[in-house]
């Protein structure tokens, strides 16, 4: 039987060594695990099935997701409950390639909920490490400050993380970013930087172009999450490639929270091929209907991506890692020797 040409490019993405980096733990909360958990805990839910509960992920800007994403949270309330979630998703994106993941998780929404910041990490460490025994998938664990609540609360989360430095590996922004700059967290940033941990921030993505600059300057991160928005700045533009700062985009999310109208109007091939350090990630995969491989292969076929495009796009992941030089040095080495096994020369378009 031969295989189509979409198989095909199907199987060469799910077998490239890649690594995702934006990827929001509690936005991995599919329908089916929320009804779980809801049962397990003893929780009512506003909605009746699984069914009623996915149509509900239609979402018109960043908002209207974001107050879906933080009820789904609710389901969340005991270590076994970040286990089987943080569990979930290394499954899923050990099946899509996925090498290194670094994962967000924000613990000023399950505080909220009467979570202990201990149960939080409990649940979710115990996961990343049998994750790692199971399928040789590496982590790092991202704490991130909710960017429309105050700086003094996420000085309140950092004191709770001190204990946890070996796990944590960097601090992040994210949430709403309209009307929320940056600068609003500069010194909790400073605070982190302090107790020697790294920082990415949410930039650019319904925010401007400005908002990256302020990431940069004033949050003195060492990627943007996001930020399309940089194509409005040409100053910008020349900096990014000058520096090579990663860029964590996340395509079918983009799409989803109407950051952009239209896959085929995406920026990614453009920026990829100005010489930027751009990224392919899922994001929030069970709201915005794709995990890292599909997210890949949509871009390919969208945006007439070739298999160099998708060797590169995997090969800035490794890159824009926080693993150590040598980890680094041998995933280059094994996307080198993918690249020379036969593949798709170009991408499977749609009909």
């Amino acid at each position: 039987m031969s295989v189509t040409p979409a198989a095909a490019l199907d199987a060469f993405i799910r077998g490239l060594p890649k690594a995702e980096l934006h990827l929001h733990i509690e936005g991995t909360l599919e329908p089916e695990l929320v009804f779980a958990l809801a049962r397990r805990n003893g929780m009512p839910l506003a909605h009746a099935s699984v069914a009623a509960l996915r149509n509900a992920y239609r979402f018109s800007d960043l908002q209207s997701f974001l107050d879906v994403y933080y009820a789904g949270c609710a389901v969340l309330s005991k270590p076994e409950d970040f286990f089987d979630l943080t569990m979930a998703y290394l499954e899923r994106a050990h099946a899509d390639g996925v090498v290194h993941a670094e994962i967000f998780f924000d613990p000023q929404t399950h505080l909220a909920h009467g979570v202990p910041f201990s149960d939080v990490m409990a649940g979710i460490t115990d996961a990343l490490r049998q994750g790692e025994r199971e399928w040789g998938l590496t982590t790092r664990l991202i704490m991130c400050f909710l960017r429309h609540l105050d700086e003094a609360g996420a000085h309140e989360v950092l004191a709770l993380a001190r204990p946890y430095r070996e796990q944590i590996a960097a601090v992040g922004l994210d949430s709403a970013e309209r009307d929320h700059p940056p600068a609003k967290f500069a010194r909790v940033f400073a605070a982190a930087r302090a107790l020697g941990w790294p920082a990415v921030a949410h930039a650019g993505e319904e925010g401007p172009a400005a908002y990256i600059w302020e990431a940069l300057r004033l949050l003195s991160v060492c990627r943007i999450d996001h930020g399309v928005a940089c194509e409005d700045d040409p100053a910008l533009m020349q900096h990014l490639r000058a520096t090579r700062v990663p860029l964590t985009v996340c395509p079918l999310s983009n799409v989803s929270l109407g950051v952009v109208s239209d896959l085929r109007h995406h920026n990614l091939k453009r920026l990829l091929q100005y010489g930027l350090c751009v990224t392919v990630n899922s994001d929030d995969p069970a709201y915005f209907g794709g995990y890292i491989a599909e997210n890949y292969r949509a871009c390919a076929e969208a945006l007439d991506l070739d298999r160099e495009d998708l060797l590169q796009l995997a090969r800035n992941s490794i890159d824009a890692s926080f693993l150590a030089a040598p980890d680094k040095a041998a995933w280059h080495a094994q996307i080198a020797r993918y690249a020379d096994q036969p593949g798709p020369a170009c991408p499977a378009r749609r009909a």
